[in-house]
């Protein structure tokens, strides 16, 4: 039984839609569908329940995506095993740390692949894909929204985006606020050239020109002391540890910030393909 068509029936199993599923896979529809027809002629049994808004698992369906999760997790194992015994390495790309997320990441992952070499690359903000644009990271751990054309993502988690103030702020201590209380405040800006799309989110889904202009600002050490110093407005996700002197705001018609990780599609390796399943089960556990 080829892999690579279990890889698709998977991703149609738990996506329960063929053109979701193509998107994941990064391929149209119409090839996926005959690998999925092709699937069940080879087995003789219907897998899905085929409707206008999407498919369901039959009992067979359902025992074979249990299977084929299990089979192709094994089959990712080997092939990573035996890139271990050839030293191959894995560059980590990260936006930031994540904390307490990232060393239990850090600690599933050596249970796994104890003797892969392991690269850190810490990206700043003018590179949201964390090093797979440039190609010097083979996988991300990072936030959308940014331009994901040739890239593969999961979410792993959507945190509430807040406001970064300082404790005298008139801003401060007022419970929820909404983008609009902070018009007229002047409001971080990303360097130049930066992803368009990660630019106005983080702008608060306002165009660049459209709020007073701040300092310029590359991470997010940057961030806060540029609020601490200077009183300037900038948006988080709410993970972050503020120092003394600085609260948290939550803001309730900011849309949250979805963590994900994310892979180049045209440099997919069995250790990636780990990582992210053990980056899954990580975050989801």
């Amino acid at each position: 039984m080829d892999l690579r068509v279990l890889r698709y029936f998977v991703a149609v199993a738990e996506e329960r839609h063929f053109g979701r599923a193509a998107t994941r896979l990064h391929m149209t529809q119409p090839p996926l569908s005959r690998a999925i027809k092709q699937l069940e002629a080879d087995l003789g049994v219907p897998l899905l329940h085929r409707s206008p808004a999407g498919v369901d698992l039959t009992p067979a369906g359902r025992t074979l995506h249990t299977e084929a999760v299990a089979l192709l997790a094994a089959a990712d194992l080997l092939r990573a095993r035996v890139a271990e015994a050839a030293d191959v390495t894995l560059t980590i790309g990260a936006l930031g740390d994540d904390g307490d997320a990232t060393t239990r990441l850090a600690e599933a992952f050596r249970l796994r692949h104890p003797g892969i070499p392991i690269r850190f690359r810490e990206a700043d903000f003018t590179d949201p894909t964390a090093g797979l644009r440039s190609g010097v990271a083979d996988v991300a751990l990072t936030r959308l929204p940014f331009d994901t054309r040739g890239l593969g993502t999961r979410v792993l988690r959507e945190d509430p985006v807040g406001v970064v103030l300082r404790v005298g702020d008139p801003l401060a201590g007022r419970g929820p606020l909404r983008l609009a209380d902070l018009a007229g405040r002047a409001w971080f800006q990303l360097p130049d050239g930066v992803d368009p799309i990660w630019r106005t989110y983080w702008n608060g889904t306002v165009p660049v020109g459209g709020r007073p202009a701040g300092p310029v600002v590359r991470t997010v050490s940057e961030c806060v002391q540029a609020v601490l110093w200077n009183g300037m407005v900038g948006i988080a996700p709410m993970t972050h540890v503020l120092p003394d002197g600085l609260v948290w705001s939550e803001l309730s018609d900011m849309p949250p910030s979805p963590l994900v990780v994310a892979w180049s599609a045209a440099r997919v390796t069995p250790l990636v393909r780990s990582f992210t399943r053990i980056a899954l089960e990580t975050y989801r556990g």
